[in-house]
């Protein structure tokens, strides 16, 4: 975990300024200023748009009657890569890009029920009804 935490709030920052300013000394650095901008609130708004069209589809599979399971697990990683897209930084920006596209969300949303499938038959994560 402490790994993890490292790379996320050490590793990743530093390569975000890294490619800054590698990149900003070539184009400029308004131009870097204008893309975080732009990838920010274009990033987000698509985020927000899949976002409400998951939640349509969780909503009508629940009037039906089925588990709405993958479309909760597409919720939590769409709202992962709005997250990225909000944080300045290209490395985010692809990544969270690459979470949005519905096709190539698939296989990380077989990856995450995995894990909790993992999780929960490992007793490490424990649901208990009231």
């Amino acid at each position: 975990m402490f790994f993890w935490l490292l790379v996320i709030f050490l590793v990743v920052p530093a390569f975000e300024i890294t490619l800054f300013i590698w990149l900003g000394g070539y184009v400029g650095p308004w131009w870097i200023f204008s893309i975080i901008i732009v990838t920010g609130i274009v990033g987000v708004a698509f985020a927000k748009s899949q976002g409400m069209e998951t939640l349509n589809k969780v909503r009508k599979s629940m009037a039906e009657g089925n588990p709405p399971g993958d479309y909760i697990l597409d919720g939590i990683i769409l709202l992962i890569a709005g997250i990225l897209l909000f944080i300045p930084g290209f490395l985010t920006d692809i990544i969270g890009l690459v979470l949005l596209v519905p096709f190539t969300r698939k296989p990380f949303r077989n990856l995450l029920k995995y894990a909790l499938m993992n999780k929960f038959s490992k007793r490490t994560i424990v649901y208990r009804k009231k």
